[in-house]
């Protein structure tokens, strides 16, 4: 069964966030906060807890789109390819933020994802996952929490998260309710930003 810990966003315990890192760098699953809604994520460089992750979903690995949370603009740089001046303005004004990038990415990508000429890439304003992406020292690989509920599409309350998810995961942390907004996904990629769904960031970046 998941552990369940509280950790508060204004003051992350360092106590905690090690204990989270902990669990990443073994293998395990852990839901945490973001500035949007509540993530399913694991280490970037761990082969079988993606397999987890892609399994929950009921996915392939390789065709699955999950989005990297990092901790800022040089964590990013690690897993893309060189972006223009354009692109970066964007990314600059955006993050941290409740925004999904879609960047070409590079050779560097964990050989599981080397296959897909895009990434996801995430950097949520919030210390809860800022925090712990920055002690584990690369990005978490994440996919949101979809609620079965036809009312709301996302689960908020992290006490019912538990509930649900503790024969699945291996902790889970109470970082207050989430929002059940989730981010606005902007490709990148192309020529021009398209935006591919509208959700909680402004569109005004652009």
């Amino acid at each position: 069964m998941a552990e369940f810990i509280k950790i508060y966003e204004d003051k992350p315990s360092e106590a905690a966030i090690k204990k989270v890192v902990d669990v990443l760098r073994n293998g395990g699953l852990v839901i945490y906060p973001t500035d949007t809604v509540y993530g399913l994520g694991c280490d970037i460089t761990n082969s079988k807890a993606l397999e987890k992750i892609a399994k929950i979903k009921g996915i392939k690995l390789e065709k699955a789109n999950f989005s990297f949370i990092c901790s800022d603009l040089s964590n990013i740089s690690d897993y893309i390819k060189q972006i223009d001046t354009a692109t970066f303005k964007i990314l600059k004004r955006a993050l941290p933020g409740p925004y999904t990038f879609i960047l070409p990415g590079n050779n560097d990508l964990p050989k599981e994802f080397r296959k897909k000429k895009t990434v996801g890439i995430r950097v949520p304003d919030n210390n809860i996952a800022i925090q712990i992406v920055q002690l584990l020292g690369n990005p978490i690989v994440s996919t949101s929490i979809h609620d079965e509920d036809e009312v709301l599409e996302y689960s908020t309350d992290p006490e019912l998260i538990f509930e649900k998810w503790q024969n699945k995961v291996d902790l889970v942390i109470d970082g207050g309710y989430g929002d059940n907004v989730a981010s606005t996904i902007i490709d990148l990629s192309g020529h021009e930003p398209e935006v591919i769904r509208e959700g909680k960031g402004s569109l005004d970046i652009l």
